[in-house]
């Protein structure tokens, strides 16, 4: 059922609300997916924020490459927020529904989001190449007043990019139909359903894509190229494997997150791979967010010693109140 407003002035009607079409009408499987995204939700938000509290407690994370981790946790469980709560009520309630300004709302969040950790990323990879590559230059490329000066970077070119995006969408009309095959409002499925012309939106969304996130993309792939190549001319084996533990958590996480972004974003949109699609959306998305402090936690030494301290002292105060 569409909901529609008459346009002031004019004699055509648009649709004021859409219907986020999810996984389906399959009702048997909304209470376990419930409960798994309820779960995905709670774990996400909790390790993100001890990554975060982590870095800002412990002395021996004030480097550069976990200010960068601490900037990008506080980006995950802002990401997760703006998709996990809406689904989880859709699943929960059965309404899935949406408003347009809504929808646009959350594209303009996820927009943000997406580009501001493709630029932490990138960020994350060349401080890794310096430590590598060039550790006598390191101290003075990445100062803590650089570091600052790289993360506003990133975070205010992805508001701005966003911003212009999503005043062109915001400009759309839409007359109908108003499915969404989707469990969230992405670039293509919104504008698809747009009946305004949108060549000047999709246009200038392939512009910034190709100045903003495709030179990012290349600065992880040759930062990651040279320090591969950097770590192979160590003799020693023992030299090879400490090296390498420096950036292997990175590693991980960077070919999940551009593996199915690009995965997303580069397959055809026909019925075929339609839900393939939303499949992949999921991994970087919801799944990135997840396993990224797990990644953190499990496969680096400096944060599993931080969280063995925090946790020694939480036993010490248990132990003194009583």
């Amino acid at each position: 059922m569409y909901v529609m407003e008459k346009a002031e002035g004019e004699n055509e009607t648009y649709i004021t609300r859409f219907i986020l079409l999810g996984f389906g009408n399959h009702a048997e499987l909304q209470p376990l997916l419930f409960l798994l995204f309820l779960v995905i939700y709670l774990v996400t938000m909790a390790g993100n924020i001890l990554i975060m509290a982590l870095v800002v407690t412990d002395r021996h994370l004030h480097t550069p490459m976990y200010f960068f981790l601490g900037n990008l946790s506080c980006l995950e469980t802002s990401f997760t927020s703006t998709i996990l709560p809406r689904m989880l009520a859709s699943l929960l309630t059965g309404d899935r529904n949406i408003s347009v300004t809504g929808c646009i709302t959350q594209f303009y969040f996820l927009g943000l989001y997406v580009g501001v950790e493709c630029y932490l990323l990138a960020l994350m990879s060349y401080d890794r190449y310096l430590a590598i590559c060039k550790p006598l230059h390191y101290t003075g490329l990445m100062n803590v007043r650089i570091c600052l000066q790289l993360a506003a970077v990133s975070w205010l070119s992805g508001f701005m990019i966003i911003t212009i995006v999503t005043y062109l969408m915001s400009q759309l009309h839409f007359c109908g139909p108003n499915e969404i095959n989707h469990f969230l409002c992405d670039f293509t499925p919104v504008i698809k359903l747009s009946c305004s012309d949108t060549s000047l939106i999709t246009l200038v969304t392939f512009m910034f894509s190709s100045i903003y996130t495709l030179p990012l993309f290349l600065l992880t792939l040759a930062s990651y190229i040279c320090i591969i190549s950097t770590i192979l001319k160590i003799p020693s084996t023992t030299g090879r494997r400490k090296a390498f533990s420096t950036c292997s958590s990175h590693l991980t996480v960077v070919t999940i997150y551009y593996g199915t972004l690009i995965i997303v974003y580069m397959l055809p949109d026909t019925d075929t791979l339609r839900d393939l699609n939303k499949v992949f959306s999921l991994f970087y998305t919801v799944l990135t967010p997840l396993v990224n402090p797990l990644i953190y936690s499990l496969r680096n030494k400096e944060v599993k010693a931080a969280l063995r301290k925090a946790i020694s002292k939480y036993m010490e105060l248990i132990e003194i109140e009583k």
